[in-house]
């Protein structure tokens, strides 16, 4: 048992990659001033977190996956002309968007519709600093950390609606109006919807839940399910995606806040929607799935290989979203979070604080968690299905099957042959 641990020191172990940079900057600190050793941390930093995962990430799956999976969702074939299988697709689109212009109309307050995309590409670096990917792979291990991905995770709203308002179009105003309401709406229930997964780990701190998973051998979706729904269904909301994106209405306001947007200024807005949701995915796969722990495989596979395949996992719950399901309305949108989400999300508050107090005061045997997952699993069902129902939805009892055009009395195009008899 010994020869792993005395692997794990050496830096080229594919498992800890810290290791690696634990020599880079201690062989650094013998050359450079002292002090530089640590901005070249936090280089190092960066380009391990967004520029070889991240950015990746966003065009193998963000762009060309999700583009690919949707195709086939919709019984389409996605890209496929531009390299093997339609793989430099993405590439292909970033060359087109570098060349293009990037107009700016001439009623726009020119400065703030320059600055608004930088504002909103800048957060997206910052989340990354306290994910965790490893036992020592983390940036930034503070905390707070849980209160720093929600705090910075709201200033892309901010340039959203900078966005809108600088381009002095109706349109776009009404996008940045639309996505600042479903922020405040939706970020109610997140939050008490994360409050209960702090109540039972007893800490803000992500690695800190990371190892209270891999302590207790239990993740907390099976503690939390309810809270999970809630996190997904807000923070769909709040990244603007489909079937929540009425930020960016087509049908309804043209293309929403990025309506005057063209060229790169669109790229980076476009871009950095998928690296929110990549940071999103990351977040609730560290808070609910366990990190990069992973039942003791993380002993033999990297911790950093698991939670990205976790993440990637996620992620593809947002593409499966977005390919299936209709755009709603603002209103019910609205009302969902006010009516619906957050009277659960304090029900399911209260019941953590209630199983919380029982295990700690009364001193119970860790094995009363598996009994809580159990009960909170039953909770979260009945409590979707009674206020649903106090709400007034009533299902179909008798669902009506789907028609083929011809059974439904559509249009039946006549062939040519019938045509030539009449």
């Amino acid at each position: 048992m010994a020869l792993p641990t005395l692997v794990t020191e050496h830096w080229y172990d594919l498992r800890d990659l810290s290791n690696l940079s634990r020599e880079i900057l201690e062989g650094a600190d013998k050359i450079l001033p002292h002090g530089i050793v640590y901005v070249l941390a936090a280089l190092i930093g960066f380009v391990a977190s967004f520029l070889i995962f991240v950015l990746p990430s966003q065009l193998i799956v963000g762009v060309y996956g999700e583009r690919k999976l949707i195709g086939r969702m919709q019984s389409r074939y996605g890209p496929n002309r531009v390299g093997p299988f339609g793989l430099l697709q993405p590439i292909a689109d970033a060359i087109k968007l570098m060349q293009k212009e990037a107009l700016t109309p001439k009623g726009a307050d020119r400065a703030v519709m320059y600055l608004a995309p930088i504002i909103f590409v800048a957060p997206a670096v910052l989340l990354f600093a306290v994910i965790p990917f490893g036992p020592k792979m983390i940036l930034a291990d503070i905390n707070p950390a849980l209160l720093y991905f929600l705090a910075v995770s709201s200033l892309p709203v901010l340039a959203a609606f900078m966005a809108g308002w600088s381009a002095n179009n109706k349109y776009s105003l009404f996008g940045a109006m639309r996505i600042v309401a479903m922020s405040i709406s939706y970020e109610v229930p997140l939050v008490l919807a994360l409050l209960g997964v702090v109540l039972f780990t007893g800490t803000t701190s992500l690695q800190e839940m990371v190892l209270w998973q891999k302590h207790f051998d239990i993740w907390i979706v099976f503690l939390q399910p309810l809270a999970l729904a809630i996190y997904f269904i807000a923070v769909s909301a709040e990244l603007n995606r489909t079937p929540t994106d009425i930020a960016e209405a087509e049908s309804e306001i043209v293309a929403g806040y990025l309506t005057e947007y063209s060229g790169m200024k669109w790229g980076l807005f476009y871009g950095m929607d998928i690296g929110y949701a990549l940071a999103a995915s990351a977040f609730a796969a560290t808070v609910f799935l366990g990190g990069w722990s992973m039942f003791g495989l993380d002993k033999w596979v990297p911790p950093w290989m698991i939670i990205i395949g976790k993440t990637h996992l996620f992620y593809f719950v947002f593409i499966w979203t977005r390919g299936t399901l209709p755009r709603l309305r603002i209103d019910q949108l609205m009302a969902f979070a006010w009516k619906f989400m957050l009277p659960v999300a304090l029900l399911n508050l209260v019941l953590v604080a209630t199983e919380r107090m029982l295990w700690v005061e009364q001193e119970l045997d860790d094995s009363y968690l598996y009994i809580f997952a159990v009960v909170n699993i039953w909770a979260a069902l009945g409590a979707i299905w009674a206020w649903s129902r106090f709400l007034g939805y009533r299902p179909e009892r008798n669902p009506v099957r789907a028609r083929l055009v011809n059974e439904a009395g559509g249009y039946v195009p006549v062939p040519e042959a019938a045509k030539g008899g009449k």
